[in-house]
């Protein structure tokens, strides 16, 4: 693409033809084949609680801001606050199989006017992990910012020593944008922050690829892939 310039010869940026902001996401449910969406909402606490709360499981905590909760009061207390905030939206991921919620996930750092949304929030308990239904969540995420409301950049950070988030990040098509140093602080240290995205341009390649990866024919009988998510890009 040739580089534009101003009249006083500076480099300049390409114009957004035809922008206008994009709708606030709606607090909606959204339903693939292997998961349901909805809303979070304090009636999810005790399901929540029982799914990566109260397993032992403390060190799915160790990169979020929040957590582990030492009784499920402290949990609902800290869920109660949550619900009620505009930005992050939360939402939580079903089992349709047996209406059991088994994670969560948000949309965060909303900006309509540009057209940037971030998924965040992510703490899948171990009924989810590694299951088509945790990749179809985040698909189904992805699908609603870019093909519903029209965002053109789809942002993903982490805790720059969080290699399962990262590693997770690029497995779903997310490209590296590189490490803010000392970005922010949590828990009374230090964090240096990985930056990845997804532009709209590059949506439609991916979107194929999770719609090929999570056909129900790339499973065999035990549930387990025939192709990697990657062998489809």
């Amino acid at each position: 693409m040739t580089q534009l310039q101003n009249n006083l010869g500076q480099p300049i940026g390409h114009p957004v033809e035809n922008w206008r902001p994009c709708d606030w996401p709606p607090h909606t449910f959204l339903s693939g084949n292997y998961c349901r969406l909805a809303p979070t909402v304090a009636d999810h606490a005790t399901q929540l609680y029982e799914a990566f709360v109260d397993n032992g499981e403390d060190h799915y905590w160790t990169y979020l801001p929040y957590g582990p909760f030492t009784n499920f009061e402290a949990f609902k207390i800290w869920l109660d606050e949550t619900t009620q905030d505009k930005d992050p939206q939360f939402y939580t991921i079903f089992d349709p199989s047996n209406s059991k919620a088994v994670g969560v996930a948000s949309y965060l750092r909303i900006q309509p006017a540009i057209g940037s949304i971030e998924v965040g929030h992510i703490h899948f308990s171990t009924l989810l992990q590694k299951k088509p239904a945790a990749t179809e969540a985040m698909f189904l995420l992805m699908k609603h910012a870019f093909d519903d409301l029209g965002y053109r950049r789809y942002e993903w950070k982490c805790d720059a020593l969080n290699e399962p988030s990262r590693r997770a990040a690029e497995r779903l098509g997310f490209q590296f944008e590189g490490v803010f140093r000392q970005h922010t602080m949590y828990k009374g240290r230090n964090r240096d922050t990985a930056w990845f995205s997804i532009l709209d341009g590059e949506w439609p390649a991916c979107k194929r690829a999770f719609e090929e990866w999570l056909s129900p024919s790339n499973f065999d009988a035990g549930g387990r892939q025939v192709k990697r998510l990657a062998d489809f890009r």
